[in-house]
């Protein structure tokens, strides 16, 4: 299984079960356990390899940026 497909797979099953848990318990409570579990879950990821898209790009200009000033540099 591709990671994009794994990734889309966790984030169905996670949503529909959000979902089923929003018909019994009041929407802050949903809001709140999400904004204190989702750095952890990226935390989690992270450990595993895997960063967010912005991330990614930021670190890669970032890296760009470097290779630039080495080449100007020598």
């Amino acid at each position: 299984m591709k990671d994009k497909d794994l990734t889309e797979a966790l984030k169905n099953i996670i949503e529909k079960e959000f979902n089923n848990l929003s018909k019994l318990i009041p929407k802050d409570v949903l809001e709140n356990l999400s904004n204190n579990i989702s750095p952890q879950i990226e935390k989690f990821l992270e450990k595993s390899g895997y960063v967010k898209k912005s991330k990614y790009q930021n670190l890669e200009k970032l890296i760009n940026d470097l290779e630039d000033r080495i080449e100007k540099l020598e």
